[in-house]
């Protein structure tokens, strides 16, 4: 086999640090992105934050993005514009076309951002720490410990209040049988305590707050709430009844059935219906431990003289900079490993601020996009949403999908209809008698509209609806009325069924 030297011409994708900075930069959500920035700010010396705009004059501050957005300060930016990177000249109010759809403004992208965003966890380190400690709430385990601790228990009945305990859901219903109960507690000597003991500590434990709880099922949880009543309450009698007796027709919304079940006339029967109602179904739902999660808008859009401004949310990033105290004094001669390191901390630093304000451009070109083709829903709502795939964007902006998803994932934007998710202006669509494409986001918004206006003795059904819908050109089947009501969590026609 002969051997020989051959020189090709190829070309192919390097995954350079700087680029796999920058797709781990996009993709992260603002709360990510704050945590991403303070870890920068503590690892390396050259980065600081941008407090005084004035100390941006520094040559060695090139890096930072003040140079580069001080053009962009005088004008809006206008979409399919071009990058506005690549503009020389700043254009004059006379260039800009008075039809121009929607507004960008940069002026508070970088250099006008304030500090107070990365300062807050720090100079009100107390405030948030008080504010933790206030929003703690106490679970349904510990509440329910809290009241056996005061009662005078054995030490028998105390296990088997604790195991009790330890059965419930989060709803405050018992899962566990009483006979599993039993041989949970049974010893190593075979021996367990008797049905009855477990059952007296069960209605012990069924007669704490929160009321109802240790309940079996829905009604003796309803059961148990109505016999903490007033005994001359007007229709108790007949509420137990139809907790105790008749649940079943309760839960079909049979109200025919219920009334000559329990001889009450339409009207009689419901005020039984609103005492019943007014009971709570979950009552362990009460000490949920779960805590709210804070949604931080990334993007903001407003309406301003008929034109949409779309602006990034200032206090998401903090205006970033290298420290020209520690950049003056790299010698460039100097190999020595502290000059090496400060180098390459100065290197890593330009990389970071780079990264970044690529990151808020892309987002900010996304965004602005969106309301582009989205302005029929920022005007008139969830009906007029228009179909949209990632595809269209990615086509529009020339950069690829999987750039558009990483953008649009845990991003929000704050609109005057409400916070989005940038994922929730794409939809998929559906096709109408005229040509034309609806979109599904659409579709349940109507569908949703129709079920408002129904008539609650007589609901409608889900074929119903799609005969609605095809009557104003919209073609869809049965089943997928059914899989967007259920997406929107609307009970089906027999549970929205009411008294006259």
């Amino acid at each position: 086999m002969k051997q020989s030297l051959q020189l090709k011409l190829g070309q192919h994708l390097t995954m350079t640090p700087q680029l796999q900075q920058a797709i781990r930069l996009l993709q992260l959500s603002s709360m990510e992105l704050s945590v991403e920035i303070q870890e920068a700010l503590d690892s390396n010396m050259m980065l600081e934050l941008a407090e005084d705009s004035e100390d941006f004059g520094d040559a060695d501050l090139a890096t930072a993005s003040s140079e580069s957005n001080e053009a962009q300060e005088e004008q809006p930016f206008e979409i399919g514009g071009g990058d506005p990177s690549e503009q020389e000249q700043p254009a004059s109010a006379s260039d800009i076309p008075e039809e121009l759809p929607v507004d960008t403004q940069w002026d508070e992208i970088y250099d006008t951002l304030p500090s107070s965003g990365m300062q807050a966890s720090q100079s009100d380190a107390s405030d948030s720490e008080y504010e933790s400690a206030v929003s703690v709430e106490r679970s349904l385990e510990e509440h329910l410990m809290w009241q056996i601790n005061v009662l005078h228990l054995s030490d028998s009945d105390r296990a088997i209040a604790l195991t009790i305990i330890d059965a419930l859901n989060h709803d405050g219903y018992l899962t566990e049988t009483i006979e599993s109960i039993g041989a949970a507690l049974q010893s190593d000597a075979g021996d367990s305590p008797e049905e009855d003991e477990i059952g007296a500590v069960l209605k012990l434990i069924q007669g704490l707050d929160p009321v109802g709880v240790g309940a079996r099922d829905l009604g003796e949880c309803l059961t148990l709430q109505l016999a903490q009543f007033d005994p001359a309450t007007k229709w108790l009698n007949e509420a137990r009844r139809c907790c105790t007796e008749h649940m079943d027709l309760l839960g079909a919304r049979d109200y025919n059935q219920l009334s000559r079940r329990l001889k009450l006339s339409k009207p009689a029967l419901g005020e039984v219906m609103s005492l019943i109602q007014s009971l709570n179904p979950r009552p362990g739902s009460l000490y949920n431990t779960e805590r709210p999660e804070y949604i931080v808008p990334d993007v903001f859009v407003r309406k301003h003289k008929d034109r949409w401004l779309v602006e990034l949310n200032s206090e998401t990033m903090p205006p970033l900079r290298v420290n020209s105290a520690y950049a003056g004094l790299i010698k460039r001669a100097d190999n020595s490993e502290q000059n090496s390191s400060m180098r390459a901390h100065l290197q890593e630093a330009r990389w970071f601020i780079k990264s970044l304000q690529s990151r808020s451009e892309t987002l900010l070109k996304v965004a602005t996009t969106i309301v582009e083709r989205q302005r029929a829903f920022l005007e008139h709502g969830d009906e007029a949403m228009r179909p949209l795939v990632l595809h269209d964007i990615s086509e529009a902006l020339e950069m690829h999908e999987s750039t558009i998803s990483r953008v649009t994932t845990r991003k929000y934007m704050h609109t005057p209809r409400g916070i989005f998710e940038l994922k929730y202006f794409f939809s998929s669509h559906v096709s109408t008698t005229l040509g034309g494409e609806a979109s599904s986001i659409a579709i349940r918004a109507v569908i949703k509209k129709l079920i408002a206006a129904e008539n609650n003795v007589k609901p409608l059904s889900d074929n119903k609806i799609a005969n609605l819908l095809s009557d104003q050109g919209v073609q869809v089947a049965r089943r997928t009325v059914s899989k967007y009501r259920e997406a929107m969590s609307i009970p089906p026609s027999n549970e929205r069924k009411r008294l006259a």
